[in-house]
């Protein structure tokens, strides 16, 4: 599998062209804020209306992408996912639609930009992959996102915005888990 870039950066400059709302999420994310692991697919939030969804997939090549259309509609009305397969480097975007939630839109409405894979990005904050790790935690029971979230913890430290997260944590029931992670730190 070659470098993520070239995939990554193909799908930014759609989503700007389209002036999609986006944000990189997920294990790039973690990365980025906290300790560096492997990961085989790039998780991005997104937030079209159905008409920039429609110019979305009519933009990828199926030359070099693999996209299924109606999963792709019927994920917007669902307010799920869908993914996109790059052919050519082996990658896989996992597009998520913008939950309808008061954090979804709070957590894109704080994204900042970074730089993801050596590609600069809309990135989701360090406080919120740190929720969305937990909520991850919480439905897969996977221990692997307590330890991303503790790898943040640990890089960022004293720079997280305690009072958001303990907002969200308290008003998603994440409190149980947050504890957990913070005991791993050290």
């Amino acid at each position: 599998m070659t470098s993520p870039a070239a995939t990554l950066e193909w799908l930014t400059t759609l989503l700007d062209q389209l002036a999609i709302p986006y944000m990189v999420v997920g294990s790039f994310a973690s990365s980025a804020h906290g300790v560096p692991r492997t990961t085989h697919d790039i998780d991005v939030v997104v937030d079209p209306t159905m008409t920039q969804l429609v110019a979305f997939l009519a933009a990828v090549d199926p030359e070099r992408f693999y996209v299924d259309v109606d999963v792709a509609r019927d994920a917007l009305l669902r307010r799920s996912m869908f993914n996109i397969i790059d052919m050519t480097s082996g990658w896989k975007l996992d597009l998520v639609i913008r939950k309808a939630t008061p954090h979804g839109v709070a957590e894109l409405g704080r994204r900042t930009i970074g730089t993801v894979a050596g590609v600069r990005a809309p990135l989701a904050t360090a406080e919120d992959v740190i929720i969305a790790k937990l909520l991850w935690a919480r439905d897969s029971g996977s221990e692997r996102q307590l330890a991303d979230v503790a790898g943040i913890v640990v890089a960022k430290g004293l720079s997280l915005d305690r009072p958001y997260l303990e907002r969200w944590i308290s008003e998603l029931g994440l409190d149980t888990l947050w504890h957990r992670a913070q005991a791993a730190t050290g």
